[in-house]
Parts: C-alpha cells; structure tokens; sequence
C-alpha cells in the first residue's frame, strides 16, 4: 500500500477571501514517488481536535513543475479546510498521500482540441490540465466556461488571466458569474443557454477530442446531459465532483445477519465478521486495519478494491465505470455486504 510522507509547506497564497493555494516542495528522494498526471488529487492527514482528518485535494500546477500546489476553499468551521485558510504557514509539514485520480488529461504526440466546464474550487484540477495541455503540444487548444460569483470569489483567477495572454491563440476563457455583472464576462450559472453559447456559437466548428467537466453535481449532470443529447461519445466525456449530495435516501433496506469479511492488504490477509448493514470501509478500520481511504464518500477513488469472491451493492458510485463493476470492483467507502461471506483485495487494483 501507498504510505503518507511528510512534505513541507513552502508558500501559502491567499486566491479568494475563502481560498488559499498551498504549495509543497517535494525532496529530490521523493520526486519519482510525487510524479503526477494533471488532474489528480493527494490526499492530506492531520489530526484536528485529536481527531485524525484524510482530505483529497486536486493538484492545481503543472506535471513539469517540481512542486505540488493545490488550492483549498473553506467549507467548514472547524475542519480541515478551516485549518488550511487560517492557520497553515510556510514551513509547516503535513502528511501526505501521493497523487492518484482517473480525471485526467495525458498528453500525446497528436494535437488535441480539449473542451472544460468548471465551477468555484472545481477549477483546480482544471487548471492543471490547462497547463498540460498548453504546455505539451503547440498546436493543442483548450476552452474553458468557468463559473463563479463574482471576479472577487474567482479561484486561480490571475493564474488563468495569465495563461490567456501567454496563449491568445489557444486559450479561450469564457467567466460566468451569478452576482456581479463585468463587461468581458458571461451572466448567470453554468446553463443551458451559457454552455450552448461556447459550445454553438464562439466554437461551433471546433471538433473537441475531449470534454472536463468538475463542480457541483448539478452542475455536472446538466453538463454531461447537454452534451449527451449533441451526441459526443461517452468515453470524451471526463467528469469529477468536488462533493457529493445527501445518500441518506438512498440507504437500500436493512437486510438482517453477519458476513464473514476477509480482507487482503500489503500482502497480508484479515478476517473478520461484519453486520451487513455496515460499510465494509467501516467495519475495515473499526478493527484498526489500515486500509487507504479519503474522503468517504463516494467522491475519490483512494478506497477501491476488487471482490475476489461473494458480493457487495455500493450507495453511491461516481466513480467506477460498469465495466470496472462487472470486473468486480467496489469504493469500499460505499459498498456493503449482500452475501455471507465476502473477500476483498486492496493490492489488485
């Protein structure tokens, strides 16, 4: 399994009122392990209230740069995100995960016209695959709808300034925003009538190879529809929430008894008995095993193993293709037992 290394805070950037880019510097021994591809995430732990705390956060820099950046938006009073707006500093050191994810852009020898949606701190991973995909091919080209409030609770917004007028050619940069009116700026949510204008309009005789998509999951599912109904091939389709709705109601029936989880980690083999009606995530770490996880719910892909025998249902699935269901695999986090006996392996993923 993949262990957490320490890695110094070298610059703490204020974006927004609520925002902050962090950036790590990662020691020469480190460096093949923190290799990235742009649009993956790290995973952060700190313990907060004597309470440890495992954050995914999207990496924001480029793959060629030797360091790690990643931007944190406050959502919370006294968690992780808190902390991070308020309290981290240069030379602080943190716990982290090196970088996993599947929403990616990699980049090839052909040139690739690539198509972004992107709304509040949903801009973070895209901002990495703008870089990479301005910076790996020159005759590649990026266009990006980008949706906020107001230019004052823009994320990365001088970052993306600049990279317009490093690459007027091809680099268009389309703000949207809900509260303010600008000059230079669309008006209003990532809709229908603003997605339209980009895609039918300022780049109707674009043939996109590729389309990113990363917000509310509201967002995501207009998105994703819209471009659906034009036909665009599931497969261009790339998309990654940055949180995740209520599951609650959708909770399956309690289904009474006990199964018999085994669990494969690091080589070595557990056993254990579990409620049915309990995660296998959480039955996992309740008997102190340390299986990889982050942000539990449903969102990142950090806690994904394959049923090697029995079965399990996932609540919530944003991640995994049904191909890679049918193979067997299931995001711990969300899955729990429908058989009497069950095996899991974290090593085969």
């Amino acid at each position: 399994m993949v262990d957490f290394h320490p890695l110094e805070v070298t610059q703490v950037k204020s974006l927004t009122p609520d925002s902050v880019a962090i950036t790590f510097g990662v020691p020469k021994e480190l460096v093949q392990t923190f290799n990235f591809t742009a649009g993956q995430y790290i995973t952060i732990k700190k313990e907060i209230r004597g309470k440890e705390l495992r954050r995914p956060y999207s990496i924001s820099s480029s793959p060629k740069k030797d360091t790690l950046t990643i931007g944190v938006k406050q959502v919370d009073k006294g968690g992780f995100s808190a902390y991070a707006n308020q309290k981290i500093k240069a030379g602080d050191v943190l716990e982290v995960l090196p970088p996993q994810g599947r929403f990616i852009f990699k980049p090839g020898a052909e040139p690739k016209n690539i198509m972004a949606f992107a709304a509040g701190s949903g801009i973070t991973p895209i901002m990495s695959i703008a870089r990479s995909v301005l910076e790996s091919n020159p005759r590649n080209t990026m266009v990006l709808l980008f949706g906020n409030k107001s230019y004052k609770d823009t994320m990365f917004y001088t970052d993306l300034v600049k990279l317009q007028l490093e690459y007027p050619d091809r680099f268009f940069l389309y703000f949207t925003l809900t509260e303010t009116r600008e000059e230079d700026s669309l008006f209003g949510r990532i809709d229908t009538a603003n997605v339209n204008y980009v895609l039918n309009n300022k780049h109707k005789d674009t043939d996109f190879d590729d389309y990113y998509i990363c917000g509310p999951e509201p967002m995501i599912n207009l998105v994703t529809e819209i471009l659906t109904e034009k036909e665009i091939e599931e497969h261009k389709i790339h998309f990654e929430l940055f949180t995740t709705t209520e599951i609650s109601d959708e909770m399956p029936e309690k289904v009474d008894g006990k199964t018999k989880l085994s669990v494969v980690l690091d080589d070595e083999e557990f056993e254990l008995e579990m409620d049915k009606n309990t995660k296998v995530l959480d039955a996992v770490l309740k008997e102190n095993i340390d299986a990889p996880y982050s942000c539990q719910g449903g969102v990142c892909s950090t806690c994904i193993a394959k049923v090697t025998e029995g079965s399990a249902e996932m609540v919530k699935n944003q991640i995994l293709t049904d191909g890679e269901i049918a193979d067997g695999y299931i995001l711990t986090c969300q899955a729990h037992p429908t058989s009497q006996v069950l095996k899991i392996d974290y090593d085969d993923v």
